[in-house]
């Protein structure tokens, strides 16, 4: 049980999930859980959490926690396991040079822990191969920002949400990725009408609340993009007096565009768009000066993401409209820490407080830090870094809060790489994940709840991550890891930190050190700022220099950061993919998120309120794809690209584009079995930026026979089989696992058997003839000890409703009889849950449609569905359009 910081005292701390950097409320409880609510003084969520954030609470438990250090798996102390890292990246260093060591970094570190890691790397150990998760996720919008702007400059900020008249989303399933601004945006098109657009391959849950979705070819946002810029040029929409003093390069894109785009008739050959779906967007988009573009990874998430978010910046500042209330461009990060990051130079071709490799940067950092070996050139980024340790040329990696064994692309070869390393070091609050086996030192680190530092949201708002529970075992903060590794390195005077205030103090010094307003990232009038002042801290826009306030927008004024002031407008190639399908690879593999849960599931897999609305992972095909290919609804395929394969279940849709499938990220093997997607993802990345290409990985489906399915439910975490097709779900009090084999019923149920407990009351039904096997055991009280079903299908409601009976402490000789038929008394509704926050399942709520509940908020009056997150919304949408259709 954890620790009590102070019982029932509420905390106000940050969500540790996406970018939007929602304020939470965290109340702890007297059994060591949370009670979690938003925050409505946070101008970032006004009080409103989306279903992830609302369930951490459930995600607290010190179950399968990291609470002591291990040295190649055996209990150490922090004094031998520090040392032992510190003597390792010595000797590396001694004999193989400071290129030889690498960190991997996370954009759910702290900023205060990212800012040490660097400083300890390229100012400390002479090296700049320090990368980031962030690689995987915002790369490309950095160096477009970088090079139009002169800096990773956000321009506006969430309130332009709120009076926008044309919001454009592109690459970006906000409804399930960004749900807090998606409802935002939802508000905004209810009371004043806010035109929404959507341009996405697929139709996705954020289509349902769009007025036009654009479901264009993959890759081919550049074209659209171009066909805007050369329309608003021809129709007079652009500012020549702007473009005059704050741009260069209007001609030359100009002509780049319409070399690119160059007929209506053309774009729509190679979008796959209607002429007429065109026409309406560019149209609104010409008309409306109070316009925001949105984009986020499927825009970043690309070979040429540099050159998309180049053509979106172009648009913008071709228009002035940029940094101006309800007008610019928006990039949606995907972390919690994504910008904070990017602040402290987290990424290996920055350095701190948003400078870069030039001979001057190089030098004031170095004079700041007062560093001995300060890094003199860029290091290796993320796929590159990994790369470079299968060649045998790093020798030790450090780790710290992420996994990149499921994560990064071609994730099988990271595998192989990491078995590689003399030294791998990882911090992880987890004992076990997909990237700690075969790791020589595991250093316990502290969670979300243990954290105290600061974070900083998509819109540049720096808010406060408060402590709410006290560190359990000996978990430590990675900040204070990294610290004691480089005193017992010899570096103490430079890394003697007492707290995260003193952290904090260093990296808003050295923001404003040398500034005078040629840098934009600037917190210098927070430098001096006492810890009780950092503990009281409201949350802030940066910039916010000595003497100012801070500064809500950017480039209104014209003036970019730049050697001459102004803003760089930017051609780009001509769009293509730098992988197509043959037939060999006929379909192309597009990659995301889930609506509950988050990255790994290493957290969001723990809340058994997250688990029930999309259990198992699946693959989505457009209905003609999976008739080609033998494909059928709630079957099962396996999925195959050059690097991996994964067998998934067959989800089928008209939302998805023909030629492409799409696949879910989360699954592992920590949670799942043969369901790893990273394993299939080809490692293409963009020229500017190093973010790879994971959208687009050609690949191959093939139907397989499961004749057998089924679901375990236990209350300790099970050792399943390898050959065993599975995914886990948290459930109140255990797991439970739902599986699929081609094997018979009766050799599954009788392998299966052996993870059963020996201990306790039976109830077994065996069925030769149907090919149904059961089993449960009762433990002491009548409670529920285990679950094992196995039959020719799943049984969706047996598995719900054994689910509902599984935290009982005590079941009736009625009841017992039930749950061995499988089946719920009549009238009660099973099935998946789609409104996670209440527990509403889908039968109920089409039910009530049946019954002539025909908008979203009847839905919710009646049943509460939807009436507190949001993010269920869209899916009751479609939900009552599919039953009125």
């Amino acid at each position: 049980m954890n620790a009590l910081v102070a019982p029932l005292t509420t905390v106000k701390t940050t969500c540790p999930y996406c970018g939007v950097g929602c304020g939470v409320l965290a109340t702890p409880r007297v059994d060591g859980g949370l009670d979690i609510a938003g925050d409505p003084d946070h101008p970032a969520n006004f009080g409103r959490l989306c279903v992830k954030g609302a369930a951490l609470g459930e995600t607290v438990s010190l179950e399968g926690r990291l609470l002591e250090p291990l040295i190649h798996g055996v209990p150490t102390t922090w004094n031998r396991a520090l040392s032992h890292v510190a003597s390792g990246f010595v000797d590396t260093l001694r004999t193989h040079g400071p290129q030889s060591i690498a960190f991997y970094l996370s954009g759910q570190l702290l900023t205060e822990d990212y800012y040490v890691a660097n400083k300890l790397m390229k100012g400390f150990l002479g090296s700049a191969n320090v990368d980031t998760n962030s690689r995987l996720c915002m790369a490309s919008s950095v160096a477009g920002h970088r090079r139009a702007f002169g800096s990773d400059t956000v321009p506006n900020t969430y309130a332009d949400l709120d009076s926008a008249d044309m919001i454009v989303l592109t690459g970006s399933n906000a409804a399930w990725c960004h749900p807090v601004l998606y409802q935002r945006m939802q508000a905004a098109r209810e009371r004043r009408g806010t035109f929404i657009v959507n341009i996405d391959p697929r139709r996705t849950a954020t289509s349902e609340g769009c007025d036009l979705q654009l479901s264009l070819q993959p890759g081919t946002d550049t074209v659209l993009f171009a066909w805007l810029f050369a329309e608003v040029a021809r129709r007079g929409v652009i500012d020549p007096g702007y473009l005059a003093r704050h741009t260069t390069g209007f001609a030359e894109v100009l002509a780049n565009a319409q070399s690119i785009a160059p007929t209506p008739a053309r774009v729509a050959e190679l979008t796959g768009l209607s002429e007429a779906d065109i026409e309406i967007f560019v149209n609104r988009w010409v008309a409306t000066p109070r316009v925001v573009t949105c984009y986020s990874q499927g825009v970043n998430q690309s070979a040429q993401g540099t050159d998309k978010v180049a053509m979106i910046l172009n648009c913008h500042l071709a228009t002035a409209r940029i940094g101006k209330q309800g007008s610019g461009p928006f990039s949606l990060t995907g972390q919690p820490n994504a910008m904070g990051g990017r602040e402290v130079g987290g990424l290996a071709n920055m350095l701190a407080a948003h400078m870069g490799f030039s001979g001057s940067d190089i030098d004031r950092v170095r004079r700041f830090w007062g560093a001995p070996y300060m890094a003199d050139r860029e290091g290796l980024k993320a796929v590159d870094m990994f790369d470079a340790i299968g060649r045998g040329e790093i020798k030790a990696l450090w780790v710290m809060c992420t996994n990149p064994a499921v994560s990064l692309p071609k994730a099988d070869h990271v595998r192989a790489a990491l078995k590689k390393l003399d030294l791998l070091v990882v911090s992880e609050a987890l004992a076990s994940t997909d990237t700690t086996p075969g790791a020589h030192v595991l250093l316990p680190a502290a969670t979300w709840a243990e954290k105290d530092g600061t974070v900083t949201n998509s819109e540049r708002r720096i808010s406060r991550q408060r402590a709410v529970l006290e560190l359990p075992g000996m978990a430590k903060p990675d900040w204070w890891i990294v610290s004691e590794v480089a005193k017992r390195m010899g570096f103490e005077e430079a890394f003697s930190y007492p707290d995260a205030a003193s952290i904090y103090r260093e990296h808003a010094a050295l923001s404003a050190f040398e500034n005078h307003g040629s840098r934009d990232f600037d917190i210098g009038a927070t430098a001096t700022i006492s810890n009780t002042a950092f503990d009281a801290m409201q949350p802030f826009q940066w910039p916010h220099a000595k003497g100012d306030t801070p500064q809500e927008r950017f480039f209104a004024d014209g003036h970019f950061f730049t050697p001459d002031g102004k803003a760089r407008l930017h051609t780009v190639a001509p769009p293509a993919l730098r992988v197509t399908t043959s037939e060999a690879w006929p379909l192309l593999l597009n990659t995301g998120r889930v609506r509950d849960q988050w990255h790994t599931m290493t957290r969001t897999g723990r809340a058994p309120k997250l688990g029930r609305h999309i259990p198992r992972p699946f693959i989505e095909m457009h209905p003609e794809d999976a008739a080609r290919f033998g494909c059928v609804e709630g079957g099962y395929a396996v999925v195959t690209s050059a690097h991996g394969e994964a067998t998934l279940l067959v989800a089928i849709t008209p939302g998805q584009q023909r030629g492409m499938v799409f696949a879910p990220i989360h699954w592992n093997d920590a949670s799942s079995g043969r369901a790893r997607i990273g394993a299939l993802v080809q490692d293409s990345v963009d020229p500017y930026s190093g973010q790879p290409e994971m959208k687009a990985t050609p690949v191959r489906v093939v139907p397989i026979t499961m004749a057998s399915e089924g679901f375990l439910i236990s209350r300790k975490r099970l050792d399943l089989p390898s050959w065993l097709s599975h995914a886990r779900v948290a459930v109140e009090g255990g797991e439970g696992v739902l599986f699929a084999s081609p094997r018979a019923p009766a050799e599954v149920a009788a392998l299966l058997a052996n993870f059963l407990p020996d201990q306790g009351d039976r109830a077994v039904l065996n069925d030769a003839t149907v090919g149904v096997h059961r089993s449960i055991i009762y433990g002491e009280g009548g409670q529920l000890a285990a679950v094992l079903f196995v039959g020719d299908h799943h049984d969706e409601e047996a598995f719900g409703w054994m689910v509902e009976h599984f935290a009982a402490a005590t079941l009736d000789r009625d009841t017992r009889r039930r749950l061995l038929a499988g089946r719920a008394a009549s009238g009660v509704n099973l099935g998946p849950v789609v409104c996670s926050c209440f527990g509403i399942k889908r039968a109920t709520i089409l039910e009530a449609i049946r019954g002539g509940t025909d908008t979203v908020d009847a839905v919710g009056a009646q049943l509460k569905a939807g009436t507190n997150c949001g993010s269920c919304r869209p899916e009751i949408k479609g939900l009552i359009g599919k039953a009125l259709a």
